[in-house]
C-alpha cells in the first residue's frame, strides 16, 4: 500500500435536512507532509472527540481504489481525495486482508490497525444524500482506523509497510460484518472480537450490543 494523498480538514457550518451541523469531514489533500500525532492529524480539525480521534481513532484511511465505484455512483459530486474525510488516501486497500491488530511503518511512524469506520450522518451530508450510509454498508469498504503508535510525518508517495502481522485476529471486513451483517458473521466471531485486546472499545461496544453478549 502507498500513501496517495494526505488530507486536513477545516472547520466547517453548514445546513442539512433542517439542521445546522458543524463538521470536519470536508477534508481536501494538501501538498505537504501531516504530522500524525498519538490522538488526532496535527491541524485536522475534529468537531467530535467522543467518536473521532483519539488514542483508537488518531487517522483514518480509505482506498483509492474504491473511488471509480463511488464516482459511479455521484458522477455530478466535484470529486477529489478526502472525500470519506480520510486524513489518508491509500493505494491497493483490501479490508479482507487487514488484521486488527497489523503493525504498519510509513517513514518515521508506525501505525496499528484499530477497527473499520462506522458511516454516521455527517457522510450524508458531504454527499448531499441520506441513502448513502446504506450503500456504505453494503459495500463493505469501510476503511481503517489506525493508532499512532509513533508519531511522525507522513506524505505523498510513503510506502505503508506491514511490520508485524497479528495473525490470530479477525480481518477489518470481518469486524464490520460483525457490526453490520448476521448473514456473514456468527457468535464465535463475534465473542473473538469482544476478546481482542488490541480491538478498539467504541467498536466492542457496539458488537455487545448487536450481538447481546458479554465480554469472558
Amino acid at each position: 500500500m502507498k500513501i496517495i494523498s494526505t488530507n486536513i480538514g477545516s472547520k466547517k457550518t453548514i445546513q442539512w435536512r433542517g439542521k445546522t451541523i458543524t463538521t470536519g469531514i470536508y477534508k481536501f489533500p494538501v501538498n505537504k507532509p501531516i504530522f500524525l500525532e498519538n490522538r488526532v492529524v496535527r491541524g485536522d480539525h475534529i468537531n467530535n472527540l467522543k467518536v473521532h480521534g483519539g488514542l483508537d481513532k488518531a487517522c483514518y484511511g480509505y482506498g483509492e481504489n474504491y473511488y471509480d465505484y463511488w464516482k459511479s455512483l455521484y458522477p455530478d459530486l466535484e470529486w477529489s481525495h478526502g472525500m470519506f474525510g480520510e486524513n489518508l488516501t491509500i493505494s491497493n486497500v483490501d479490508e479482507a486482508n487487514i488484521k486488527i491488530g497489523d503493525i504498519y511503518k510509513v517513514g518515521e511512524v508506525i501505525l496499528q490497525v484499530s477497527q473499520p469506520r462506522q458511516p454516521c450522518n455527517k457522510l450524508s451530508a458531504r454527499f448531499h444524500a441520506t441513502k448513502i450510509i446504506n450503500e456504505f454498508i453494503e459495500f463493505e469498504h469501510p476503511g481503517i482506523y489506525f493508532r499512532v503508535i509513533q508519531a511522525g510525518h507522513v506524505k505523498i508517495g510513503d510506502e505503508i509497510k506491514l511490520d508485524l502481522r497479528n495473525e490470530k485476529a479477525l480481518t477489518v471486513l470481518q469486524i464490520y460484518q460483525l457490526l453490520y451483517s448476521k448473514r456473514t458473521a456468527n457468535t464465535e466471531m463475534a465473542m473473538k472480537a469482544l476478546n481482542d485486546p488490541n480491538l478498539s472499545a467504541s467498536s466492542k461496544k457496539e458488537i455487545q450490543r448487536h450481538w447481546k453478549l458479554k465480554i469472558t
